[in-house]
């Protein structure tokens, strides 16, 4: 190697210099090389990692995408151990899910559940109009006479009688259930807790509604249809809902059944035949399939398809157990368009209190529901009354 020597210092040549700084240079970029490829492996690892919990998040088993999970989840620990912490933090974030007496609002899928059997039961509510408020009362406007039309021309205007309006006020009322359950029952995680609680609030409740919707007095409970005032001129009007007589007491006349029945369809105004229905009791529907027509033809008529209702003059039958059974005076068969005649009001939640003190060992389970019921036109139902 060639040195050059100033005063005592000992150099490299130009030339080894020139080769090291490239050594160097390309040692760096292989480096760096090396160091990228490994963050480019990472960055793809953490891709799919990145994409595998996405699809999770995305499942419909996930808990954490169904918005109603935080509620049930706290209100079935309050169902089996009486946990109320976590009840109580959706009920500040809401501001809606307890009251003063500590009730808290049932789960959405609880809810749902008891709804769906409620709707589905025979009773009123199945052809009635329901209605879902907030507030205490319902309020229903209805036209008292016929609709006031006039005709025009270019050059004069209409001149007609103004309307009359009936202003109709629903109230309603607390319906409660108060089902049992043993503590050790409810320890065992097996037992499905909400959906045994649905099936018991749900049945008590069907049972107390399609006696009120039809019979209740309406003290604490919904004035039901059969508990209006008649009109024995078959007319009937907003508040009265016309009746037909049979023409004899407890029955129908001798070669006279088929006869009454077509004359209560047609006494119901055109417009509501369209959507009407008959309502009557097993007990009643046995003795209106015995009828025939002067032909010899049985006016009644089994369905033909699973789930389909029978009928009767061409009209679907509803059958419930609560309408009155054929006696002297008897208010046994009614006629019309339910949903025009009788609105259900109804809050939409569905409030649980636990008591675990009252019946021990026992916890019961007290819930309560706000709904309420009314006639809003007798004009659209007509009533077949057993009697001379």
């Amino acid at each position: 190697m060639t040195e050059v020597t100033s005063g005592d210092a000992t150099a490299p040549a130009p030339g080894e210099l020139k080769g090291a700084l490239l050594g160097f240079v390309n040692e760096l970029r292989t480096f760096r090389d090396d160091i990228q490829k490994k963050l480019n492996t990472q960055d793809e690892r953490m891709s799919m990692f990145e994409r595998k919990t996405a699809f999770r998040a995305r499942s419909p088993l996930s808990t954490e995408a169904n918005p109603a999970a935080p509620h049930q989840k706290a209100f079935n620990a309050y169902l089996r151990r009486g946990d109320e912490t976590g009840m109580r933090s959706l009920a500040i974030e809401e501001k809606s899910l307890t009251t003063a007496d500590n009730a808290f609002i049932a789960s959405p899928q609880l809810a749902e559940s008891v709804q769906n059997v409620l709707s589905n039961a025979g009773s009123l509510r199945a052809l009635a109009n329901v209605v879902q408020v907030e507030a205490a009362t319902y309020e229903a406007l209805i036209d008292s006479d016929d609709l006031v039309t006039g005709w025009a021309s270019e050059t004069a205007a209409a001149e007609t009688a103004p309307a009359h309006i009936e202003r109709i006020q629903i109230a309603l009322h607390e319906l409660s259930a108060m089902p049992r359950a043993s503590q050790r029952l409810l320890d065992d995680a097996a037992f499905d807790i909400e959906t045994w609680l649905a099936g018991r609030i749900a049945e008590k409740f069907a049972r107390a509604e399609a006696a009120s919707f039809l019979m209740g007095d309406g003290i604490n409970k919904p004035r039901g249809l059969l508990r209006q005032t008649l009109d024995m001129t078959g007319k009937g009007d907003i508040r009265r809902i016309g009746a037909i007589k049979t023409g004899a007491a407890g029955g129908f006349a001798a070669n006279n059944g088929a006869s009454v029945l077509i004359d209560l369809v047609y006494a119901l105004p055109a417009g509501h035949r369209a959507n009407a229905a008959f309502i009557m009791s097993s007990k009643t529907a046995a003795a209106v399939r015995k009828l025939k027509d002067g032909d010899g033809r049985f006016i009644w008529a089994d369905s033909l398809a699973a789930g389909e209702p029978a009928r009767l003059l061409g009209y679907p039958v509803m059958l419930s157990e609560d309408m009155p059974e054929i006696e002297a005076d008897s208010v046994s068969i009614a006629f019309g368009d339910f949903k025009a005649a009788y609105t259900i009001v109804e809050r939409p939640e569905l409030r649980v209190l636990r008591d675990p003190f009252s019946v021990k060992p026992h916890v019961l389970f007290y819930a309560t529901k706000r709904v309420g019921g009314g006639l809003v036109d007798g004009r659209a139902v007509k009533v077949l009354r057993f009697g001379a």
